[in-house]
């Protein structure tokens, strides 16, 4: 498992369907909310199912720009002071994480009392220009995932000259430096497992207990968020990575598949009614 991993950044496997961002729309938006520091969408994001209630559109916020200069955002759900932060996207041919993660946050939106006491910070389009393009890596040519201050760093032309070269892992590097969370769930493909780092075994059983993923320990990657977060900061970090064909599903199904899951990382250690 390990050696595919490491491997994985040589291959250029086939590709899926393409997300479907509107960054063009974005930006011009941006320009004009941009010294607000807060951008809202004029729409719920389309998710594959009718709301069970009408309410406003999750509220996103503007964290920076890709190389390309593409808008980064990210949501801000509830004020507790139990923190959960959610990433998708970091790698821009793994599309079906941001679709996870909006539906996501317009779940929480719909569903308040699940934040009584929680926060729940979710940044579904990390790599919005690896997105556009379906590569792994940034334009740059780095892996966003291996760009990371960790003890086991290691600089190279795939991992970056220095850590936080890119300004996709700054970005993820400031919101954790902000929000302090007390876990992190980023979401990737397609290993098909629940990857952990840090103290984060019993969490990783938890949300293996509302999917069929299964907890695989695959160790901390030089540079990874994982090994930053998780060992270098002792923070909680789960990898949850599904299924290569999710990517040729809809975002209700994903959400069927695996959104008690994520559901369980937020209420944790509590379980999901």
């Amino acid at each position: 498992m390990l050696g595919m991993l490491i491997m994985f950044k040589h291959i250029n496997r086939q590709k899926y369907h393409r997300v479907n961002n509107k960054y063009a729309v974005i930006i011009g938006i941006w320009a004009v909310f941009s010294i607000s520091g807060c951008y809202q969408s004029p729409q719920a994001p389309k998710l594959g199912i009718a709301p069970k209630k009408a309410v406003a559109p999750v509220p996103q916020h503007f964290a920076g720009i890709s190389v390309e200069n593409r808008p980064v955002m990210y949501s801000v759900l509830g004020y507790g002071d139990d923190i959960t932060f959610i990433i998708a996207g970091i790698h821009g041919d793994e599309p079906a994480g941001p679709y996870l993660a909006n539906y996501l946050a317009d779940y929480l939106n719909r569903n308040p009392d699940l934040l009584i006491g929680r926060k729940v910070v979710i940044l579904p389009a990390a790599n919005p220009d690896g997105l556009e393009y379906e590569k792994r890596f940034n334009v740059n040519k780095v892996d966003i995932n291996r760009n990371f201050p960790s003890d086991n760093r290691i600089d190279s032309n795939d991992f970056g000259k220095s850590a936080l070269s890119e300004p996709e892992a700054h970005i993820i590097y400031t919101l954790i430096q902000q929000y302090k969370p007390d876990r992190i769930v980023s979401i990737h493909q397609p290993y098909a497992c629940i990857d952990y780092d840090g103290p984060a075994e019993a969490l990783a059983n938890q949300m293996a207990s509302y999917c069929d993923l299964p907890v695989e320990k695959v160790g901390a990657l030089p540079g990874s968020l994982g090994s930053y977060a998780g060992v270098t900061l002792g923070i909680p970090i789960i990898t949850f990575e599904m299924r290569e064909n999710d990517s040729n599903i809809t975002t209700q199904l994903l959400w069927q598949k695996y959104g008690k899951s994520l559901l369980a990382a937020i209420l944790y250690p509590n379980p999901v009614q």
